[in-house]
């Protein structure tokens, strides 16, 4: 169990390293990176992954660099 709460977090880091280039993308990947970090904190994953893609679409579209 804990070997693959370790998995989930390295694959929450990658989600969070990825921007995408598109909305589309920018919002996928936020969302899959905010449901991995809540399965991994134990809490609802829907909202993490609303969390998620909502955080990844504001900082790449305010700060530019994430293509």
């Amino acid at each position: 169990m804990r070997i693959s709460r370790v998995i989930i977090a390295l694959a929450t880091c990658a989600g969070l390293a990825a921007c995408g280039d598109t909305v589309g993308e920018q919002a996928l990947l936020g969302g899959g990176a905010g449901a991995l970090g809540a399965v991994v904190l134990d809490t609802n994953p829907v909202v993490g992954a609303a969390v998620g893609a909502a955080g990844n679409l504001l900082y790449c579209e305010t700060k530019g660099n994430c293509s």
